[in-house]
């Protein structure tokens, strides 16, 4: 069989290692013969293949990004998208993808399987919101990177005596706000699932400077106040609908400011969360997820995305998955609540 492999959406470490553990496996043990579709689903429309043997992956293990390069393509977009991407695959030979990406890549790959094209999801994303999986590569490694941050950032917060406002990745889930939060000691944590009472805030802030320490506020970049009004600087979607989200860091500060009578000021990690070498367990999981793929591949078993469970890899049907997105639960949440202020 020969196999197409492509990385769509945001990039996160551990992308190479899918790259490496599905093409060392298919090809020493199933024989299979790999290309790879560049910068996502905009290769497979414009037909931009590179071709992809042991040689290519050597080495890719502990770099971050993907040497495929990603994008935000969307191929239900774009005009007569699914026969451009049938057409690309045949013209190539390609007997079969495996397509790496988080809910809206997968989302794509889960209607192209309906009309026919044989694939096998990985399910990647540093916010970890992927329904079906336990876990994502790449959300330990940004855990890690903002959880670093906030460490640092409580030496200079109380050298000063003022609020700091860390604001990190989460469209519609708080994952990374929350591990983060919770290792780096936060004094409040406000992620998207959990409308938040600026009073509150400002309360547990003034709480925080009675101790004669500094506060320390984490929040996920999709954190709306009650009032559900979404705090955004760039209004602008992408190709999926999304709002490119960014605004809830400094909107925080200068109102922990004005409510308090004390410095406040804003840190933003953006894209520092998705950069650099994998943690040894984003290695791990991706290449295990790998594995699975190919055998997913050499077994048929297409339309399908392998997952965490447990300690074990299964597979689970991608229209399963479609749609929803795996949240933080209330229960979770509340559980960390004793650490406020």
């Amino acid at each position: 069989m020969k196999i197409g492999v492509l990385t769509g959406g945001g990039d996160c470490p551990g992308l190479n290692a899918v790259i490496r553990s599905v093409v060392r496996k298919g090809t020493q043990e199933y024989g299979f013969e790999f290309i790879g579709l560049r910068d996502g689903w905009l290769g497979a429309l414009r037909d931009k293949v590179v071709p992809l043997d042991i040689a290519a992956v050597r080495g890719i293990l502990p770099r971050g990004g993907t040497i495929l390069g990603s994008s935000r393509t969307n191929p239900y977009r774009h005009e007569d998208g699914v026969r451009r991407i049938k057409d690309t695959l045949a013209t190539h030979g390609v007997d079969a993808l495996v397509v790496i990406g988080g809910e809206d890549t997968l989302g794509a790959a889960t209607e192209l399987s309906r009309q026919g094209v044989p694939l096998v999801g990985v399910p990647k994303t540093i916010d970890n919101d992927v329904a079906g999986t336990d876990y994502t590569f790449g959300f330990d490694t940004a855990v890690g990177i903002a959880t670093e941050a906030i460490d640092r950032l409580h030496t200079t917060a109380e050298s000063h005596m003022r609020t700091l406002v860390v604001e990190v990745m989460g469209r519609h889930s708080g994952w990374i706000a929350l591990h983060a939060g919770v290792a780096g000691g936060a004094n409040v944590i406000l992620v998207p699932e959990r409308p938040f009472d600026i009073d509150q805030v400002c309360t547990w802030v003034k709480n925080r400077f009675r101790t004669n320490y500094a506060p320390i506020v984490v929040a996920a970049e999709g954190a709306v106040p009650k009032e559900g009004q979404m705090i955004l600087q760039d209004r602008t979607r992408d190709e999926y609908g999304h709002v490119h989200l960014s605004g809830i860091g400094e909107w925080l500060a200068q109102e922990i400011s004005q409510r308090t009578g004390t410095d406040a000021r804003t840190t933003v990690l953006g894209h520092i969360q998705r950069g650099g070498t994998p943690s040894a367990f984003d290695r791990w999981l991706a290449t295990r997820f790998g594995l699975h793929a190919v055998d997913a591949v050499n077994d048929g078993a297409f339309g399908t995305m392998v997952a965490l469970r447990g300690t074990e890899i299964v597979r689970v049907p991608l229209d399963e998955t479609r749609g929803r997105t795996k949240v933080v639960h209330p229960s979770l949440y509340d559980e960390f609540e004793v650490f406020f202020g």
